[in-house]
């Protein structure tokens, strides 16, 4: 599990400039700081959800595309979604950590690729590869090999990973992580529940099981 650091804010939003860098943001901030970028609500369902959207469960994720235990618990959430099928919807927020340098950077990517459909296939790229990207200097030629490899328009990506509306939105869903009490990746809910240790399979097999004999749609 990779820890907050209590310094600086997690749910940050870059400054993706020609010559780089980035601007990082106070946990308890409300307002975002970025040029124009306002961290306004995109609407009341979470972005970027698999599954059936009357499914009795709800395994809600706050993720970190850069931390190595979130591309783990990916793989298993992954499977679980196969063995429970329409009983199982699974949502997805960033909360990308600063201790981790090109966690935003990814986070904008997947947030652009949504911009065209392909949300979860750049999620699903970005956690398979991590070990590859997480470790070079420039992940965007990475990142546009992958937008490349999912038939996405290149030249919309990367307009798009720098856009005000692409750095909201990565912003506000980390804002939504904060006003939770979220303080590492990966911290998983279900049907809004807080999941304590240890994210293994076996766990969460238990607390859905629990979760679905507690509910009536099944």
């Amino acid at each position: 599990m990779k820890r907050y650091l209590p310094f600086v804010i997690v749910a940050a939003v870059a400054v993706l400039t020609a010559g780089g860098g980035a601007i990082l943001y106070r946990a308890k901030q409300r307002t975002s700081a970025v040029g124009n970028v306002t961290a306004t609500s995109p609407g009341q369902e979470p972005l970027h959800i698999r599954g059936d959207s009357g499914a009795p469960v709800t395994l809600e994720e706050f993720g970190d595309f850069q931390c190595p235990s979130c591309a783990t618990v990916s793989a298993v959430i992954g499977q679980i979604e196969q063995d429970y099928g329409h009983r199982l919807r699974v949502v997805f927020r960033h909360y990308p950590l600063a201790m981790h340098s090109h966690a935003i950077e990814a986070a904008l990517a997947a947030e652009a690729a949504g911009l065209q459909g392909h949300f979860w296939e750049m999620h699903d790229l970005l956690y398979k590869n991590q070990a590859v990207w997480s470790k070079a200097s420039d992940v965007r030629t990475f990142f546009t090999a992958y937008a490349r490899s999912l038939g996405l328009d290149v030249e919309r990506f990367a307009k798009d990973s720098n856009s005000d509306e692409v750095k909201g939105r990565v912003f506000w869903e980390g804002q939504q992580g904060v006003s939770r009490g979220v303080k590492n990746t990966p911290t998983l809910f279900i049907n809004g529940r807080e999941l304590g240790p240890p994210l293994s399979a076996e766990h969460l097999r238990a607390e859905i099981d629990a979760a679905l004999a507690g509910s009536k749609n099944f």
